[in-house]
């Protein structure tokens, strides 16, 4: 029997919901926003109607208030948006034990053992509607053959709508469709297959194999397939979690920096949070990754191995360091900084240390980490700190070649 899937998409979720909850908003624009006071003030989602006056999400408040003057700002509830998902999830738990979540608002279900889409496309819309009765809120969905297509789907008619993208229109529907609108194809991508000459989904369908490979590697033969629609992932079943592949973590600065010895305070602080998390899941690094947003809000990301598996807070900072000083623009101050994990394995080779030729100052370093985020777990994150972290305590030199370590001094 054929499986088919659905892509259920929650319309402008955040912005219905508070929609949804003060019903005096519907039919206004408005659009949730983060906190201008705390710099997180960019746009969330928008309401349809915001949306038309050209708010977009990812601007920033004060653009987002000259495209559209009377818009109506409310803050992000989690906690709420978090309740709605769950609801609408168990919706979806009477179609199908296989529900995949892909954030709050969007998920992947399973229908297996279906006779013919049309029947999927039945369910679709009794989700849809069971939806908008049960919650208020509204849903797209996309029904298909694979995950990729069920996802193109639910982006294809917004909102409260139902596309079906099968085996026999798939090539209709899909391949005159900029690159870009495939899952995975991001800005930086969709401009290396515009180098070669691919602008849509069917381009990418139709390119030789190897060339793609040429020029994307792995991942270009990945996007390949799936244009083609040979898709052959799995929808998850419910509660299942992935292998963690990357812990990391971020913070807008309550200032604009462009002293090293901020930035790097900024990355350490982001540092102990991720060796906190590391520890908590049982986890080494082998690589570190950081991703630098400027004042203007362009940003930048890159990536490098460490030297040897580590969850160290040091060692991951000093990675996360270097990658600063090689790929900031000197001339823009930075408003905010992700530091990250990357390459993790489980941390089950304590007995084999020597194998990876680690110095008793390392091993120190590392039971001295340990009995740090002990410390923290039973008094409070800010119980103790490293003193390079005290304000007005040097903690870099203008040279990054030249970075010391920093002292392990708490008190």
């Amino acid at each position: 029997m054929p499986n088919f899937i659905l892509h259920s998409d929650l319309n402008c979720f955040y912005a219905n919901v508070e929609m949804n909850d003060n019903p005096a908003l519907r039919g206004k624009c408005v659009a949730v926003c983060g906190s201008t006071e705390n710099r997180h003030g960019i746009v969330l989602a928008k309401s349809y109607e915001a949306k038309r006056m050209g708010v977009k999400t990812g601007q920033a408040n004060w653009q987002a208030l000259q495209a559209c003057p009377e818009l109506i700002m409310v803050p992000p509830d989690y906690e709420k948006y978090l309740y709605y998902s769950r609801l609408v999830r168990s919706i979806y738990a009477r179609y199908s034990e296989y529900i995949e979540p892909f954030g709050m608002d969007e998920s992947w279900i399973l229908l297996p053992n279906l006779k013919d889409i049309l029947r999927a496309e039945v369910i679709a819309h009794e989700i849809r509607q069971s939806v908008k009765e049960e919650t208020g809120l509204t849903v797209s969905v996309g029904v298909s053959f694979s995950k990729i297509f069920a996802k193109l789907g639910s982006d294809m008619k917004k909102p409260d709508a139902v596309t079906v993208i099968s085996r026999d229109n798939y090539r209709y529907l899909v391949w005159p469709l900029p690159a870009s609108e495939l899952l995975y194809v991001g800005p930086r991508t969709a401009k290396k297959l515009a180098d070669v000459g691919v602008y849509t989904i069917g381009q990418l369908a139709a390119f030789p194999e190897d060339g793609i490979r040429d020029k994307l590697g792995v991942n270009g033969v990945m996007l390949r397939h799936f244009a083609r629609g040979e898709d052959g992932a799995r929808v998850a079943p419910q509660g299942y979690a992935s292998p963690i592949k990357s812990v990391g973590h971020g913070a807008t600065c309550v200032r604009d920096i462009d002293k090293r010895e901020e930035v790097w305070r900024v990355i350490y602080e982001l540092s102990q949070d991720v060796n906190h998390r590391l520890t908590k899941h049982n986890l080494l690094a082998d690589g570190v990754s950081l991703g630098i947003r400027y004042s203007d809000l362009s940003g930048i990301m890159g990536q490098s191995p460490l030297p040897f598996p580590t969850r160290s807070a040091l060692d991951i900072a000093c990675g996360a360091y270097a990658l600063f000083c090689e790929k900031r623009d000197e001339s823009m101050p930075v408003r905010a900084l992700t530091v990250s994990a990357i390459k993790l394995s489980p941390d089950d080779l304590r007995s084999q240390a020597d194998f990876f030729g680690r110095t008793d100052s390392q091993l120190k370093n590392r039971a001295l980490d340990d009995a740090v985020d002990a410390l923290r777990n039973r008094f409070g994150a800010n119980s103790i700190k490293a003193a390079s972290l005290l304000s007005g305590t040097p903690i870099a030199t203008d040279k990054c070649e030249t970075v010391p370590m920093p002292a392990i001094m708490y008190r």
